[in-house]
């Protein structure tokens, strides 16, 4: 029998978003039957599929409870899920960072601090440049760029709500280099592209303005994202590996494993290799 997988989306995005409807076809095409399905939706009976796939599930973090509580309704009803819900949970909170650093990753330099420690660590900094955004967030949700200890930055910190930070340099390489995104399926390195912000900004993000180049890794940058994702364990479905290369040297800004852009559209040979690694895990 062919066997069903759910493609988990938001309720924004319930028809899925355009840049998976060639994955569709791929999982198809691999003897698949995907369906799309949105994982806040009560409604849904998950126990009748072989496996959900975490597409874009882009609002998890603005619903984190809830999304921790589908989690384990997932391992309760015995459905597999990619990537496991074990490395979800653990890549869902931005302090893994620091438990790569301690296994030897090169990170963004990186502190963690919460309610009345975030103000102490930003005096620490001051005269800086800047960012602050919650351990548990996406699309720059909350995150805020500044001189440590300017009436701005004070100003921003106030409107912030109660919630567990990442404090980190900013790091102008960002804006005249580029950031990294490698991809990867099943452990073997697929693609990648450089992601620029909008003149003066420094948010990559298309919704901001930014741009994306395909752009192919030296054997340095490719060597220090597989090193990356080898300290985080088991070998996940599909990896993006995000950095920065300062002073010639890669630092790991963020490791997705929930549900990253992928940028299929322009890869078909990569759409078809995500859908056999999907394919050989269900």
């Amino acid at each position: 029998m062919t066997k069903r997988i759910a493609l988990a989306t938001s309720a924004e995005l319930a028809e899925l978003h355009p840049h998976d409807l060639p994955l569709v076809d791929a999982l198809r095409t691999a003897g698949l039957d995907p369906v799309p399905e949105v994982w806040t939706d009560p409604s849904v009976d998950w126990s009748v599929y072989d496996a959900v796939l975490l597409r874009t599930v882009w609002d998890y973090f603005v619903h984190f409870t809830e999304f921790t509580e589908w989690l384990a309704q997932l391992d309760k009803a015995g459905v597999p899920v990619l990537n496991p819900t074990d490395q979800v949970r653990w890549n869902s909170d931005k302090q893994y960072l620091l438990e790569l650093r301690e296994r030897g990753v090169a990170i963004v330099p990186s502190q963690i601090a919460a309610g009345a420690c975030l103000r102490e660590v930003v005096a620490g900094l001051a005269g800086q440049q800047i960012v602050i955004k919650p351990t548990v967030s996406g699309n720059s949700l909350h995150t805020v760029r500044g001189v440590a200890g300017s009436p701005e930055l004070e100003q921003a910190l106030a409107e912030l709500p109660d919630l567990v930070y990442l404090v980190q340099p900013f790091l102008p390489e960002i804006q005249s280099a580029g950031e990294w995104s490698l991809l990867f399926f099943d452990g073997e390195f697929s693609h990648a592209v450089v992601k620029r912000p909008a003149d003066g900004d420094y948010r990559v993000q298309e919704f901001y303005g930014g741009q994306t180049t395909p752009t192919e890794p030296t054997q340095a940058v490719l060597e220090s994202a597989k090193a990356a994702l080898a300290a985080a364990g088991p070998t996940p479905v599909y990896a993006r590996v995000d950095g920065v290369v300062v002073n010639d040297r890669f630092l790991l800004m963020e490791l997705e494993l929930i549900e990253p852009y992928l940028f299929l559209p322009q890869h078909p040979e990569a759409t078809r290799k995500l859908a056999a690694a999907v394919a050989a895990r269900v």
